[in-house]
């Protein structure tokens, strides 16, 4: 048997542990197992390496995908989605193996609806996948910004300044929420929540409180899909998902024009910066948590080829993996709801 491999999407720590476990698993069932270069481009074009114990075998400290990535989108063009489910048969390929995030595993499903055998592997950094309770890259990333959130209030509170902290999160929170809170933020703004102007003048009042009550710095975290009063509608750049790039954006320099503005104005301005923690959050060795959730989800993938399960995600449960059909995976973002509200509200009172 012959079983492809892809990692499509952003890249993020977890990604080089989920190919292992995958490989040494169908390497175990006696498979062939074929690694494509980039995503959808490598399948597209046919740029396959192979994957075996020997190039695996280290790959599970480090970051990123040893078989690269990028936002190809197949179903963009009607040739290249034709192009697409024909690889199968041009590739000799028995079943593939599609490592990614929504739109990689929207293709995986697209696929597996054409008559294809595809398995999903779910990663995003975000952890706004459905039907998973988590997704490897998730805890590295918080910790990357948890780390630089501790520098920033070093700084911050050497010059008296609030710091406004960009982070991760196109559609949901989960990022900052956690990065926030446990980063020790003032305030902190997610997607679920697209703040009015109200809730801005009452982020300032916040800000000015701690500021009487002795507190001589800021920090305010924002997710990057945070769209502020009067930028809802601003035009940027997309993806060939159709995503919009967000870096264009700019919500955290925004917010610090905003903070040091609507300061000045109530007679006791507030010198603030902005940080954006872009791709250094990608970055980096995976952490223990993300190292076995990314193996065990390779595995579980290779498991499901075996057992003619297709069409299926590998997701968490619990503490248990389980499989769960791409349709019900893809198209939903998980998002903060609840309880977390609750938590969050706690912490900017």
């Amino acid at each position: 048997m012959r079983v492809g491999i892809l990692t499509g999407g952003g890249d993020c720590p977890g990604l080089n542990p989920a190919i292992r476990g995958a490989v040494i698993r169908g390497l175990g069932y006696g498979w062939e197992m074929v690694g494509f270069e980039e995503g959808w481009k490598g399948w597209l074009e046919g740029d396959t390496t192979p994957l075996t114990y020997q190039i695996v075998e280290d790959i599970v400290r480090k970051g990123g995908t040893i078989l690269g990535s990028s936002r190809t989108n197949p179903y963009k063009k009607e040739e290249t989605a034709r192009q697409a489910e024909a690889q199968f048969e041009n590739l000799g390929i028995d079943a593939l193996i599609a490592i990614g995030g929504d739109d990689t595993l929207g293709v995986a499903n697209k696929l597996f609806k054409a008559g294809k055998k595809t398995v999903g592997v779910p990663k995003t950094m975000d952890n706004d996948l459905s039907c998973t309770d988590y997704t490897f890259g998730f805890d590295s990333a918080v910790q990357v910004c948890i780390d630089d959130i501790d520098r920033l209030h070093d700084t911050a509170l050497s010059h008296r300044r609030c710091i406004v902290v960009e982070v991760m999160g196109r559609a949901a929170g989960w990022v900052a929420l956690y990065a926030g809170i446990c980063g020790n933020a003032d305030w902190i703004l997610i997607p679920e929540r697209q703040p009015t102007e109200a809730d801005l003048s009452a982020m300032v009042d916040h800000l000015l409180e701690r500021r009487k009550q002795g507190f001589k710095h800021n920090i305010v975290v924002v997710s990057e899909g945070v769209k502020l009063p009067g930028h809802e509608n601003k035009e940027v750049k997309r993806d060939g998902f159709g995503h919009e790039i967000l870096k264009d954006l700019g919500v955290a320099r925004a917010l610090e024009d905003y903070i040091e503005a609507e300061t000045k104005a109530r007679g006791n301005r507030i010198e603030t910066k902005s940080v954006a923690l872009g791709h250094v959050v990608r970055g980096g060795s995976p952490s223990p948590f993300d190292r076995m959730l990314g193996t065990r989800v390779g595995v579980k993938a290779a498991d499901m080829v075996k057992n003619g399960e297709f069409g299926m995600m590998a997701a968490l449960r619990g503490l248990d993996m389980v499989s769960v059909p791409l349709d019900e995976a893809v198209g939903t973002n998980k998002q903060v709801s609840g309880d977390w509200f609750d938590l969050l509200d706690a912490f900017q009172r």
